[in-house]
């Protein structure tokens, strides 16, 4: 119970402050709203293009833009659990499919219940590791972290 109240505070109110003061995002919907387009420096010196706030718009990732990886690049657990998200199941794990929140923002901002987790098994691990599939739109989009969603890759699953 402490740490889900740590985590709530954490979520509430220190990572917004933090946010808010190294200038990662604003803290608030309002900021957000007035947050308008504008082209800044990003890494090297390039220029890109901050989004317009409209509603129901995907807004692009926070880190810029996802390296794609095919299929068949990632470990052979990955294809097996995107057979069986083709196929609907059965999933070896209870949390299998749930809701994907997308806390991080690392993938682009979409509705509540757009993306679903899948376990990637890890041999050798007592539970179920970092590794996951996330799909987006049902089976339009999906991406891969190798660390618990720390960084993602777009999944190319044709090659």
């Amino acid at each position: 119970m402490i740490h889900r109240g740590i985590a709530a505070f954490v979520a509430a109110v220190a990572l917004p402050a933090v946010m808010s003061l190294t200038g990662c995002a604003p803290t608030d919907q309002a900021a957000r709203a007035r947050t308008s387009p504008a082209a800044t420096a990003g890494p090297g010196g390039a220029e890109r293009v901050s989004p317009s706030p409209r509603a129901g718009a995907a807004r692009p990732a926070k880190t810029g833009t996802l390296s794609t990886r095919a299929l068949s690049t990632l470990p052979v657990e990955a294809a097996a659990t995107w057979r069986l998200i083709l196929n609907g199941g059965p999933f070896p794990y209870p949390r299998d499919g749930v809701v994907f929140q997308n806390r991080e923002r690392l993938l682009p901002v979409r509705s509540r219940g757009y993306y679903h987790e899948y376990t990637v098994p890890t041999p050798g691990s007592r539970d179920r590791g970092a590794r996951r599939l996330v799909s987006g739109g049902g089976t339009e989009e999906l991406y891969y972290t190798g660390d618990h969603y720390r960084s993602f890759v777009i999944v190319d699953v044709r090659r």
